[in-house]
């Protein structure tokens, strides 16, 4: 039992320590959000830690879904599991950018980036598993709403 469920916990661990740690490194930083001038369609602030954990935890099953199933495509899934990686680390640092630079204009340029590393996992991890890949729809629709809210961030202060 623990060889089956291993992947999925490791995998959900690194996918939230990865949101933990962004977090902590923008903690003094979050209050900007109250301050800014937001558009209509703004979320309370409540809304993202908990988003992002259900998406981030979407992420972490979805990448051992596709490590599980590795066999099937090897160069595939490695492929796919380095593009994930790879939009961690850009994910990472979105906050960072946002919040402690209050640089808006570059976060969301870097949400572009982001957006397309994501249709770029989703149509990798297709091809090893479609549930993986489904799994990444919530994160799209997510990140793309988070690109209007900081493009409109951005008009709204530049």
């Amino acid at each position: 039992m623990w060889k089956k469920i291993k992947p999925y916990i490791i995998s959900i661990a690194v996918a939230l320590g990865i949101c933990a740690l962004s977090a902590l490194l923008t903690k003094n930083n979050m209050n900007i959000y109250e301050k800014i001038n937001r558009p209509a369609l703004s979320p309370p602030m409540i809304v993202f830690p908990i988003v992002w954990s259900i998406l981030f935890t979407l992420m972490g099953i979805s990448s051992a879904i596709i490590f599980v199933n590795r066999d099937r495509n090897i160069e595939t899934a490695y492929s796919a599991l380095k593009i994930y990686s790879f939009q961690l680390v850009v994910n990472f640092f979105w906050s960072i950018i946002f919040f402690n630079m209050q640089a808006f204009l570059f976060a969301f340029i870097w949400l572009i980036v982001l957006w397309i590393l994501i249709i770029l996992m989703i149509i990798q991890f297709h091809k090893i598993s479609p549930a993986a890949a489904y799994l990444q729809i919530p994160y799209l629709l997510w990140v793309t709403f988070a690109g209007y809210l900081t493009l409109m961030v951005y008009i709204l202060n530049g």
